[in-house]
């Protein structure tokens, strides 16, 4: 291979290179789609947004979705809300749904939506097929003491002027079990709230539950209403057996205070004994000290002791008398 053929390689390789490179930051793919599809656009443009690392199909593939509807939307708003990060593509289609559902929808609007977090598309959805929200069993007690089981389903539209700051719809879901309560709560009995089950619905209806939320409630229907438990009786019940409680603990109060004086009552006695046998033991010391001191004589001394041993003999014959009297009364 000689230098010539060589040369004329090495600058093959580089044209080559060159066309990638051109290409690569030159959509012209791209932009001949967008042309055919009558949407102008300028090569620079694509360009820069290449540079700016855009990714310049979802930018032309939107703007030619806004067109090809009739939107007025170029090509620097939607880099714009890009670079925002926001989703260009949802809020084009959303564009378009607003349009031909005549809700009236600004592209600043719905990108301000989008931005918020919200999805924009299932904002204008809603607002053309509103959607129905079922609560979860609610319980409530009426004034006779029964309680009942209500669900509902609300059915909802979406509100745009009111979406970004409005509130979801878990706060409708929570207003709306707050007002059943309330409503079931307020009845007498809990047969009126079986007999007319819209009363509750009606009540609901009117408290103006959508006030600082994203939609706008059209009705609020009962489906379901169960009777559940006797919560009075169950009130009452648990409320005597605290009473008894209360009363057997005051008992048991009252019988450890008793058994307590008890206690010390036999404690008294027994201390009582005690002097008692000390003061018997005395006696014997106290004789035999009045004998050597002559304040007692021997026959004194013999006639105590006769005087108590008649009266040891007249307890006997009187204990061995009472079970005889006691077996007598029996027959």
């Amino acid at each position: 291979m000689d230098g010539a053929t060589l040369m004329i390689l090495v600058l093959l390789v580089l044209a080559i290179l060159l066309v990638l490179v051109f290409l690569r930051y030159v959509p012209l793919g791209l932009w001949v789609r967008a042309m055919s599809s009558g949407v102008k656009i300028k090569v620079t443009t694509l360009i820069g947004m290449r540079l700016r690392r855009i990714s310049p199909h979802r930018l032309v593939d939107a703007l030619i979705m806004v067109r090809k509807a009739g939107l007025d939307i170029t090509i620097s708003q939607l880099e714009q809300h890009f670079l925002a990060g926001g989703n260009i593509e949802r809020v084009a289609k959303a564009m378009i749904s607003a349009q031909q559902a005549n809700i009236p929808l600004t592209y600043s609007e719905a990108c301000a939506i989008d931005l918020a977090g919200r999805d924009v598309l299932q904002a204008v959805q809603m607002s053309v097929i509103p959607k129905v929200i079922e609560t979860p069993p609610i319980a409530a007690v009426a004034k006779d003491g029964i309680e009942l089981r209500a669900k509902a389903r609300v059915t909802v539209r979406t509100d745009i002027s009111r979406l970004v700051g409005g509130a979801g719809e878990e706060t409708i879901i929570a207003r709306v079990g707050e007002g059943i309560v309330t409503t079931i709560g307020s009845s007498e009995t809990h047969k009126a709230v079986l007999e007319n089950p819209d009363s509750i619905s009606q009540n609901v209806l009117n408290r103006g539950l959508d006030n600082g939320t994203a939609f706008r409630i059209l009705s609020i229907d009962i489906a379901d209403v169960d009777v559940g438990r006797n919560i009075g009786a169950q009130l009452q019940m648990d409320q005597a057996e605290a009473d008894r409680r209360i009363a057997q603990a005051k008992a048991e109060e009252r019988r450890a205070i008793a058994v307590a004086r008890e206690q010390e009552m036999i404690a008294a006695v027994q201390e009582m004994r005690a002097r008692v046998v000390e003061a018997e033991a005395q006696v014997p010391l106290a004789m035999a000290e009045a004998l050597r001191d002559g304040k007692l004589g021997v026959m004194d001394y013999y006639q105590m002791k006769n005087v108590i041993a008649d009266t040891e003999m007249r307890n006997g014959i009187a204990s061995a008398a009472k079970p005889q009297n006691g077996a007598e009364e029996s027959k």
